[in-house]
This record gives C-alpha cells, structure tokens and sequence, in this order.
C-alpha cells in the first residue's frame, strides 16, 4: 500500500466538541483549527450528525485541512453506501480525505444497532471485500480514496497494513504505538492522544476519569490495555491513576508535547490530539490555541 500520495501533516485534532454546537459554528471552528496550524481534523461517530456530512460541512470551510473519520462505524451503512460517501467526499476534496473504518463496540453494535458483533474481525475484512466490488456511478473522484481501519490488536493491524493506508489507533499508549509501528510496516500509522491543559494533579486526574470510564467500559480497550500490563485493579473506577496517566497527557504544554514527542518516537506519522475539556459538551478551543505554537513547532520538525 502506498502511504505517501495523500499529504497529511504530521499533527492534527481529533474532537467530537463539534457535534456539540451549531453547524455554521463547527464550520468557524474547523477553520480556526486550520488556521492554528493543525493539519487534519479527526471526528467520531456514535449517534449524532452523519460523520460523512458532518466531514463535508468542516471541509467546505477550510482550505487546506484534511479531513478524517475516527471513524465511520461499519455497522452504520452499508458497504455501497460507504462507498458512495467516501468516493463523493474525495471528488469534492481531492487529496483532503481519509475514511476511517472501524467495527466499534459491542455494546454500540448490539444494543444500540441491533447488528451482531460476533465475528469483528471477519466482517471488517468482509466489508473491504464489498466496498472494493461496489458500483458507483456519479462522476468519479480524480484522486483514490484512502482508508486507513480502527485497529489495536496484532489482527486487525495486519489487516489494515494488507488492504488499507494503514491505521488509526485510539486509547493508547507510546508503548503501543511502537508495537503498532512493527506490526504495520510500512503503512501509515495514525495516533490519537489525550491531553489536558491542567497542572493541579487531582483535577486533572478527576477530568480524565471522565474520560476512560467512558472506554474501559469496552471489551477491546480493557483487552488491548491488558497486553500492556494493565489489570483489573487498573479498570476500577474510571481507571487507576497509573493508567489514568499513560492514557492522558495532562500538564503544561511541554507535558502534552513530550507525549506526543514520545509517540513520534515510536513510529507515528500523525498524532492527532484530542483535548479534554473540563465539562463533557464544552468545546476546548482555549486548549487547541494554547498547544498549537508548541505542537505545531514539534510536527515541523518531523
């Protein structure tokens, strides 16, 4: 798989603050975050706006930001449908779009989709399969459509290195990202990090439990944290502060920048930070200015 043909900075911002105001907001929003010098914004799915128009909003008002799904959940559409938005999204913005596809979480799939989640694996490689025999018959996009797949363990790593860009890793540590980095090869590795903006060690401990209750309630992240030498007296009550720690970036700016430093380090290509804000809904802009002189300088050093 070729990596190189879309141009994607080495840093970026991965938020779902965006769902969470009006859409011509978002849009001046995606803006500023161009403008800060950030080089792709990264938004999520559960059940809010549609990922793939929620893209092509924040896209339409930037320039030069590309644009990624972290990540457009399979169970969501089917592969032809998939196909259409990611095959629209890169005709309309050329070289600006990275579809990431994930399986998600049992409890998002069964309870939420009424899908069955018993074979993830096999059904992400089943859906590339369709996606690849999908017809698509508006005009066809100039540039390819790059994929790159939710990934965490040795499998679908492995899967992501065969038949996409590469992956995006999400609720992980450094030591992660250096495992990823081997299994992945030459693909493209894409990293999602945690960081607040917080020097007092209780409340910055107390704003990021809020963050890891919320994923160590899923399977896949307590078992991917387990081949890190996690357990469960660390999944306790919204995460241990030894877990709380490697998962979050919390501190001054050089903190979060030695974390995502780190992370470079061990093979990412991109880092894209994810800033907690202190109340769930409110969006971290403040943070996004205040790291972005820092981060920026990091990533044009790379």
């Amino acid at each position: 798989m070729d990596t190189a043909r879309i141009p994607l900075s080495p840093l970026g911002v991965w938020t779902g603050a965006l769902d969470m105001v009006p859409a011509a907001e978002a849009k001046q929003l995606a803006a500023e975050i161009e403008d800060l010098g950030y080089g792709a914004i990264w938004i999520p799915e559960v059940a809010g706006r549609d990922v793939m128009l929620h893209l092509g909003l924040l896209l339409s008002a930037t320039e030069r930001l590309v644009g990624a799904t972290g990540i457009a959940n399979i169970w969501g559409r089917d592969p032809v449908t998939m196909t259409g938005g990611a095959k629209g999204l890169t005709e309309a913005f050329p070289e600006r779009v990275i579809v990431g596809l994930g399986v998600s979480h049992q409890r998002l799939v069964e309870d939420l989709r009424g899908h069955d989640y018993a074979r993830p694996l096999s059904a992400m490689r089943e859906y590339l399969d369709r996606m690849a025999r999908s017809p698509y018959t508006a005009f066809r996009p100039t540039t390819p459509v790059h994929l790159v797949l939710a990934a965490l363990g040795p499998k679908m790593l492995a899967l992501a290195a065969e038949r996409t860009d590469g992956a995006h890793t999400y609720f992980v540590t450094p030591e992660h990202t250096a495992g990823a980095r081997a299994a992945l090869g030459d693909a493209r590795l894409c990293v999602e990090q945690a960081v607040l903006l917080e020097t007092d060690a209780d409340r910055a401990r107390s704003i990021a439990r809020g963050h890891t209750k919320v994923y160590l309630q899923h399977a896949n992240y307590q078992g991917n944290l387990r081949r890190l030498g996690f357990g469960d007296d660390d999944f306790a009550e919204g995460g241990s502060d030894r877990l709380v720690d490697a998962i979050v970036a919390w501190g001054g700016e050089e903190d979060v920048r030695a974390r995502v430093a780190a992370h470079y380090d061990a093979g990412a290509d991109h880092v894209c930070v994810q800033a907690l804000p202190a109340q769930p809904r409110d969006v971290p802009v403040d943070q996004w200015r205040a790291l972005a002189p820092a981060l920026t300088e990091l990533a044009g050093n790379r």
